[in-house]
């Protein structure tokens, strides 16, 4: 199967949705790591205030825990905003690769004006992209633009992840 991905970026840029599509052009197992959030985390959100990094913490431990129970593949939603978020996941599961959803705060706030009722309001989406620090030249992983459809995205990473998995074994 390969290593697990996780679909990562800002509120809004459609982790979910392109995970999902992944996870099944992939032939995956599925998780959105808002679903591991501690009820605390929802309401502090909920309440127009962000998560500090203690109260990352468990909840990515828990993310961490299942990446390593799934680490012959699956694919994972998760922010994963910060480098450490990130050397987090990989203490768990090492050969983790991240797939960053990029896209300008104006094209974020475009989608997320289409989800009413999701928990993280837009007026936290300034502080989500203070926070993001973009993909290192060592950490294993592509960005891809979010401004195209989903099987746009999906394809291209597809694509990406096969011509470097090549390239890797004609090392």
């Amino acid at each position: 199967m390969g290593a697990p991905v996780v679909v990562m970026g800002v509120s809004g840029s459609g982790k979910s949705t392109v995970g999902a599509a992944l996870a099944q052009r992939m032939r995956v197992p599925f998780a959105d790591a808002d679903d591991f959030h501690p009820e605390a985390n929802i309401a502090k959100m909920s309440a127009g205030h962000p998560l500090d990094d203690d109260d990352r913490f468990p909840w990515l431990e828990a993310i961490g825990e299942w990446l390593a129970d799934h680490h012959d593949g699956g694919v994972m939603s998760c922010s994963a905003l910060k480098r450490k978020y990130r050397d987090q996941l990989r203490r768990h599961c090492r050969d983790v690769v991240f797939l960053h959803l990029s896209g300008s705060p104006e094209v974020i706030r475009r989608r997320q004006a289409s989800r009413p009722g999701h928990f993280m309001p837009p007026a936290l989406l300034d502080s989500q992209f203070a926070t993001l620090e973009p993909l290192g030249p060592e950490e294993d992983g592509v960005a891809i633009d979010v401004d195209q459809s989903i099987d746009a995205i999906v394809h291209q990473y597809v694509a990406q992840s096969a011509t470097a998995t090549t390239e890797q074994e004609n090392r």
